[in-house]
């Protein structure tokens, strides 16, 4: 089951905030219990609550629904003779931030899939993923994804706040300014979509507000280790263009002075078209 053990190691930092000193250990039962597929000791390992937001399969709640969708999951995985890659993890206040690559076989070579998963526990009985990625790598479409969380009052400081501030309001030396003079923005869609340094992250971001304006994020939940800041946002503006709501993650990690050595986005929102 190669996607699970990578939601084992995120759940694993994210309980270590809050599990009691000598309690038995819930997350090990529960992956154990998904590896052998004994329903048994799945319910006895997690008897609280189970939820997964995942773009393509939707809400999964409760253990009954989790079964089917890893079933259904890893038999879809092993048909693209997925392997999974870990990029970096965040870990902050009982949650924690998977950012993965998988890499799938396909019909014309393999294709790297950006992926990242939250895993929130508040407790040792109930646990919550949530999925955040494009899906135009496997089928070649943009997907709406409404929202998951709704608007929340944390929002990032720093750099990460004054590269908010620059792209909300669509001004592309601003949002460059933000960047280390080797840092990259890596798009939703996979590695080839890179943009590393100043030229080439001036000439992406002039075109991404092509469409009359910036982009508008409503903060959601905000993870920060100190050096990666994870934003779960809904992304609600483009340019002119007000959107319909849309779930997405972005990752930013700060380099050693102080400006952002890499963006990674996770979503499927699609630009509208620029004016001719």
């Amino acid at each position: 089951m190669p996607w699970f053990p990578e939601f084992a190691s995120a759940m694993e930092l994210a309980r270590q905030q809050t599990r009691a000193a000598g309690q038995a250990d819930p997350v090990g039962r529960y992956f154990a219990a998904l590896n052998h597929g004994d329903a048994h000791d799945l319910e006895t390992a997690w008897p609280g609550e189970v939820v997964v937001y995942d773009p393509r399969a939707g809400e999964i709640r409760g253990h009954r629904q989790l079964r089917r969708f890893v079933r259904n999951f890893e038999s879809w995985l092993a048909k693209r003779r997925a392997r999974i890659e870990t990029v970096a993890t965040t870990s902050a206040d009982g949650r924690a931030v998977v950012e993965l690559l998988a890499h799938l076989a396909g019909g014309g070579g393999e294709l790297a899939w950006p992926v990242a998963v939250v895993a929130e526990s508040h407790d040792d009985l109930s646990v919550v993923f949530r999925t955040y990625c494009s899906q135009w790598p496997v089928d070649g479409r943009r997907h709406l994804r409404p929202p998951i969380l709704k608007p929340g009052h944390a929002s990032p400081a720093d750099v990460v706040g004054r590269y908010q501030a620059a792209l909300e309001a669509g001004d592309a030396e601003a949002v460059v300014s933000t960047f280390a003079p080797d840092g990259y923005y890596r798009e939703p869609i996979g590695p080839h979509a890179t943009h590393r340094g100043t030229a080439e992250l001036r000439s992406f971001f002039l075109r991404e507000f092509a469409a009359g304006g910036g982009i508008g994020l409503q903060d959601c939940i905000v993870t920060d280790n100190g050096v990666r800041c994870a934003v779960e946002y809904n992304c609600v503006r483009w340019g002119a263009h007000d959107l319909p709501p849309q779930a997405g993650l972005g990752v930013y990690e700060r380099g050693p002075d102080g400006l952002l050595a890499a963006v990674r986005v996770y979503d499927d929102v699609e630009p509208p078209a620029a004016p001719a």
